[in-house]
């Protein structure tokens, strides 16, 4: 990693281009205290002159009621703070693309009852922002039965009906989103650049966001097309050409880092025509900021781009970079080195950044080292303003700086530093803001060049763009909300980024932990992997690769000691079956004999360990799996057929349940002093039941095994494992981890085969204390009986937790596009071999055609096959039976007619057991006599009045699960997450990948018994509780009560 001094010095061309490109994955998520006081360094500060300057902008348009615009006054008077503004941005969301119009007036009651419209009515506003408010008023108070309106709204209660209220919303609706949009159409958009002053131009941005779909893709692709050719058929003698703004994952469905080859020469195939095209009319071209995730793709994708013969010597494509990212300095550096080779200029988009509270989340879901983004809006100004030197100093000579800003400090930082450059100025605002401190600017500045990056599209397409410059711009933090507020002084306003971070020496945001200190005190959080970047996506690869032919064992392990057997069983993986993957050494009765004498002589010593103690070799446990992560994840690719991601995911899991249930043992299996009768002494403590019995699946095969046993040893009882015969390899090698993590070797034994050959001994056993199990009903059920017919024998716990007929309701309010891809991941993740997994969608008529499409091309953007290369996203089904079973049902479902459809297979998938992606047509769900585990999704359409239709025939399945529920109607949500007789309940998202310790996982009837694991009751039924009550008094007076103050006469 090199210093960011050295991109100031001469010592920048000297690096080679590998070098430049590597230092940039080497920032990703840098920590900021290393971070920063490299910025304040190199950080150079404001001519006094200019900053005055800028409070004098701020006071003119403080001063000027004139200059507050449409939006300045929107975000200034409905703040994200406020209900009302949160309405506001729920109801733009959703309400123009509702195509019913009785789900449309159920929105507008839900969303608007509780607000306080009329509050918002100023005599100071606009006639614009008080039609709004308006609309926003009147259907309010026609809707709500117990507000106390004004006169003017208690007449119109009594005049006006439920469609015109309804119209009076949407017609605000679009005020709104004509004020965010540019125009509807890009030849609307280049006839309204002439109402622009002189010198502004636009950039205009065709609403683009990530394509779900191949179709959206060739969408998206024909709407850039048509802007090029507009723009270029266009005039613009008076002001300088409007550019064209590009988002590359709205050209390719799967612009993923998993994805990385396919999707770049997708993406730079179908960018090389738009290129070619702008190019023969010279029309500017840049390619518009992502997600971190993206970044090193949207740079190989540009230097692709940027090295064909169609660039050279053009200067046309540009492209947009993010000072919020730690990587801002280090990209600019590259592409300055790139410039130099090719000698050909690039535009340089320097914006803020866009997307800061998804790359929070999705680093803190991740399990990221840190975070990509600063935490704090001063270190990102920081970040910008060093970015704005570099760009207008002379180590970049080619780079062409384009400043996006509507803050006026940072605005006066790149004035004062563009005296000293010769490089010619470009400022750019978003339409419908920063209107009044650019009008400031304008005035001393008439010369200066402002394109204003303009929407064009639908209404209805508004939604994403909406809600980020919301988020982006109505956070209170932001100079465009605090402009033109009085508690906010001018000085307050124009404090410089470096002023703050000196003065409080706090470079990172001490309200947001680390993700790996997320769970705190809770918990410790798994680590995750940074497959975003190529180096260590690359470095991931080679290390899982070197057990490409490894082959594994699993004996029987009793007293530590291997019982191997004359016939191992040869095992192979499910994607193909002529690769070995290891021996299978089955248990016999024998070994059930031997393994209930050994750990009924290890509980004894094991249970009388402390807490502790016990906790203290699980935590080693967890770090132990930790650093042998990529020998497991090639196992779990290998045995039980996982993708990558959901082999990180299973590892990752393992450890939470280690930490989660480590720290909940030491927290409450202590002993606990009660509350007490003077001269009496209770105490509670807790001790293991015995012999715990954990019978863990194939499909979480580290995961659930590792969070049966780990519970069961915590509470002190010792364990006998009985794995899943098809991914027994596995539990063989985390049972020898912990071993190594200390554990006594006769605490655990592992018994591994069939369980048809040991399993009715394994249950039979008068020793046995306790069962862990999970797996089908079916199987459950018979264990329930075999339990219930030992005579004599304790009756024990049974922890069971099974499958589902898990559904998913989603309503005409819900956006189609999030819909589809947490569809997707909840049907057909891990092959949909998931306790959770998503078996039957209901879709509201109204929008079900739409969403079916949609979900049929999202579907062939899948690739099924071997899980070992690292793009693929469907693996295999675990083996023959389960293949046979589900061709069975879709075989039988296709003689209905009730087939929907089915993804194509190839003659390569013959090597192993894969079943393609299946969508199939039900009209009820009582149609399923058997949970179908895999990837196999139904679809049930139902009209909008029969929610409580659903709700029961739901409910009479006897399983209970999971359920998702898709819709921004929060009186839908809560009515179905009342009547729904289901374990988890997930809103809009995906219904997998429940997270220990913070949606704890388990369901109800047929679906398990609970307790839920990973939450904080589960550890309560492997334990046995103990009361132990002391007289006190007995051998002499109560000295407790005799030493009481009252008694000291």
């Amino acid at each position: 990693m090199f210093p960011l001094y050295l991109y100031f010095s001469d010592q920048q061309v000297k690096w080679s281009a590998t070098q430049l490109w590597n230092n940039i994955p080497a920032y990703y998520c840098i920590d900021e205290q290393e971070l920063i006081p490299q910025l304040l360094e190199l950080n150079k500060t404001t001519n006094n002159r200019l900053q005055k300057q800028a409070q004098g902008w701020i006071k003119a348009i403080r001063s000027d009621q004139d200059q507050q615009h449409y939006l300045d006054q929107f975000l200034k008077t409905f703040s994200l703070e406020t209900e009302e503004g949160v309405v506001l941005m729920s109801l733009a969301e959703t309400l123009l693309r509702i195509p019913d119009q009785k789900t449309a007036d159920a929105l507008i009651e839900d969303k608007l009852t509780s607000a306080q419209w009329q509050l918002y009515m100023d005599a100071n506003h606009s006639v614009l922002l008080n039609s709004t408010v308006w609309g926003l008023a009147i259907s309010q108070h026609l809707i709500s039965s117990e507000s106390s309106p004004d006169n003017i709204f208690s007449q119109l209660l009594n005049r006006i009906s439920r469609p015109v209220i309804r119209k009076a919303l949407q017609q605000a609706m679009k005020y709104l989103g004509e004020r965010f949009v540019f125009a509807p159409t890009i030849a609307q958009g280049v006839q309204r650049i002439h109402d622009l002053g002189a010198n502004q131009t636009c950039s205009f941005d065709m609403l683009g966001e990530a394509a779900v779909t191949n179709l959206d893709a060739k969408r998206y692709f024909s709407a850039y097309l048509e802007a090029i050719e507009t723009v270029a058929n266009t005039d613009y003698i008076d002001r300088p050409a409007p550019s064209v703004s590009i988002k590359l994952s709205a050209l390719c469905p799967r612009l993923e880092p998993l994805k990385d080859d396919q999707a770049v020469d997708t993406v730079v195939e179908r960018m090389l025509h738009l290129v070619l095209v702008a190019r023969n009319h010279n029309v500017q071209i840049t390619i518009d900021a992502e997600e971190s995730g993206r970044q090193e793709l949207m740079l190989q994708i540009f230097s692709a781009l940027y090295h064909n013969e169609i660039c050279k010597d053009w200067g046309g494509l540009g492209i947009a970079v993010q000072a919020y990212s730690k990587r801002a300095l280090p990209i600019l550096g590259w592409l300055s080195f790139i410039a130099d080779q090719q000698q050909t200029p690039i535009p340089v988009r320097l914006v803020k950044g866009a997307y800061w509270d998804t790359e929070i989340k999705l680093a803190q879901q991740a399990g990221l080292p840190d975070y990509p983004v600063y935490t704090q809006k001063q270190a990102t100004d920081l970040s910008y303003q060093v970015c704005v030197q570099y760009l207008l100093g002379d180590n970049c000579a080619l780079l062409q700086p384009q400043f996006a800003s509507h803050n006026a400090t940072t605005i006066c930082h790149i004035l004062s530093h563009a005296s000293d450059s010769s490089k010619k100025l470009e400022f750019q605002r978003l339409h419908g803001m920063g209107e009044a401190i650019y009008s400031q600017i304008l005035a001393q500045q008439p010369d200066m060049i402002l394109r204003i990056y303009s929407p064009i599209g639908p209404h209805q397409q508004l939604l994403p763009y909406l809600v980020r410059r919301l988020l982006e711009n109505g956070a209170n933090s932001s100079f465009v909300l605090q402009q033109f507020d009085p508690e906010v002084s001018v000085g307050q306003l124009t404090q410089t980024p470096e002023h703050y971070l000196n003065e409080t020496q706090q470079f990172r945001n001490s309200a947001l932990p680390l993700p790996g200190d997320l769970f705190q005190p809770i918990r410790e959080n798994s680590s995750g992997v940074i497959l975003e970047s190529s180096v260590q996506r690359q470095t991931l690869r080679d290390k899982i690769q070197s057990f490409e032919h490894h082959q594994w064992h699993a004996y029987s392990l009793i007293n530590g000691d291997k019982h191997p057997v004359p016939d191992p069983v040869m095992t192979c993986s499910p994607y193909d079956l002529t690769q070995i993957t290891g021996q299978l050494h089955p248990a016999g009765e024998d070994q059930v004999r031997e393994a209930y004498s050994v750990t009924r002589a290890g509980f004894l010593h094991w249970n009388n360990q402390t807490v502790t103690e016990r906790a203290t070799v699980i935590k080693r446990f967890a770090r132990l799996i930790e650093q042998h992560k990529e020998e497991l994840i090639a196992l779990c690719i290998r045995e039980a057929g996982k993708s990558l991601k959901d082999a990180i995911g299973e590892i990752r899991e393992a450890v939470d349940f280690c930490y989660y249930y480590a720290a909940q043992a030491t927290k409450n299996l202590t002993e606990q002093l009660m509350p007490s009768v003077t001269g009496e002494q209770n105490i509670l403590s807790y001790e293991g039941r015995g012999i715990f019995i954990c019978i863990s699946p194939w499909n979480f095969p580290l995961a659930i095994w590792c969070g049966q046993i780990v519970a069961a040893l915590l509470a002190g009882n010792s364990v006998i494992s009985k794995p899943a015969s098809s991914t027994s390899l596995i539990a063989f090698r985390a049972t020898e981890l912990l071993f190594e993590a200390g554990l006594p070797q006769d605490a655990l034994a592992l018994l591994p085969g069939n369980s048809q050959d040991i399993g009715h001994l394994l249950t039979s056993d008068f020793r046995l204390a306790g069962i862990a199990f999970t797996g089908s009903t079916q199987a459950a059920t018979e264990i329930s009986r075999q339990l219930t017919q030992r005579e004599g024998a304790p009756i024990v716990p049974f922890i069971a937790e099974t499958g589902g007929q898990n559904a998913m309701i989603v309503d005409s309010t819900a956006l189609p596009e999030q819909v589809i891809r947490d569809v997707i991941e909840s049907a057909f993740n891990s092959a949909g071999q998931r306790c959770s997994a998503l078996r039957v969608l209901y879709l509201q008529e109204d929008t079900a055609d739409q969403i079916e499409a949609m979900l049929i091309g999202a579907i062939n953007t899948l690739k099924v096959g071997n899980p070992g290369q690292l793009d693929t996203d469907i693996g295999p089904v675990i083996n023959n039976h389960a293949l046979q079973a589900l061709h069975g049902h879709i075989e039988h479902s296709r003689a209905l007619g009730r087939l929907i459809y089915e993804a194509p297979l190839s003659e390569e998938h013959d090597a192993g057991y894969f079943v393609a992606p299946t969508l199939i047509r039900l009209h009820t769900i009582d149609e399923l006599s058997d949970e179908h585990f895999g990837p196999i999704l139904h679809i049930i359409r139902y009209q909008a009045d029969n929610l409580d239709r659903i709700l029961e025939e739901i409910n009479r399945t006897g399983y209970g699960l999971t359920l998702g529920i898709h819709s921004r109607n929060n009186t839908t949500i809560e009515y179905i997450s009342k009547q729904a007789r289901v374990g988890n309940i997930y809103i809009n998202r995906n219904q997998i990948g429940a997270i220990v310790s913070s949606q704890p996982f388990g369901g109800m009837g047929l679906s398990g018994t609970g307790p839920k694991a990973g939450g904080p009751n589960y550890l309560t039924s492997f334990v046995l509780e103990k009361t132990c009550s002391t007289n006190t008094t007995a051998s002499g007076g109560n000295q407790q009560l005799l030493n009481q103050s009252y008694m000291r006469e």
